[in-house]
């Protein structure tokens, strides 16, 4: 119960360190939201706003820091998706997010690795590298992920990736804040 809890709080404190220096007024860290969300209500489509609400929320970014780039009707692989694309002072995301659901279907961003090394350091172990990317992917089992420590540029960089429920996932964190700065989750058919 111990191991859960400290795992739950180091995913809780990197949601924390993500938005640390953003600007806004200090408030808890949210968990990030799901990459598969529920299903929209039968009948109902996902709204645009919503999508891009899924999409900031899933990339911890707050609203007001956000510049949309993008937000239109598109398809990928005959799904109706919302196609967005937002920057901040600290990177550049790109979500695809299914209409008819609110699922994310795809995901593509990258925060500048100079802006991590600014935040609050606090070292997180595989295992709790391995909890804050799970807190991404809501019932992705821990063995599912596969992780390696990578120090090649001096800095060092955890680089992983998992694939589960049709979507693969690929990401690297950097293993002193427990900030993932690069992010690709692609739905494979």
């Amino acid at each position: 119960m111990k191991r859960t809890a400290s795992l739950f709080l180091s995913a809780l404190f990197a949601g924390a360190v993500l938005c640390a220096g953003c600007g806004e007024a200090a408030q808890p860290a949210a968990r990030p939201a799901p990459l598969v969300e529920a299903p929209a209500p039968a009948g109902r489509t996902v709204s645009g706003e919503e999508a891009l609400a899924i999409a900031l929320a899933n990339a911890g970014v707050p609203e007001s820091r956000a510049q949309v780039r993008k937000l239109e009707r598109d398809g990928d692989s005959g799904i109706p998706i919302y196609d967005i694309e937002f920057e901040t002072p600290y990177g550049d995301y790109d979500f695809e997010i299914a209409i008819e659901t609110g699922a994310i279907v795809g995901a593509d961003y990258e925060v500048q690795e100079e802006w991590v090394r600014r935040q609050p350091t606090r070292p997180v172990s595989p295992e709790e590298a391995k909890a804050i990317v799970q807190s991404k992917v809501p019932g992705l089992p821990a063995d599912a992920i596969r992780i390696r420590r990578e120090s090649g540029d001096g800095y060092g960089r955890y680089e992983g990736r998992a694939a589960f429920r049709g979507m693969v996932y690929e990401f690297e964190m950097d293993p002193g804040t427990g900030l993932i700065f690069d992010w690709t989750a692609d739905l494979r058919n």
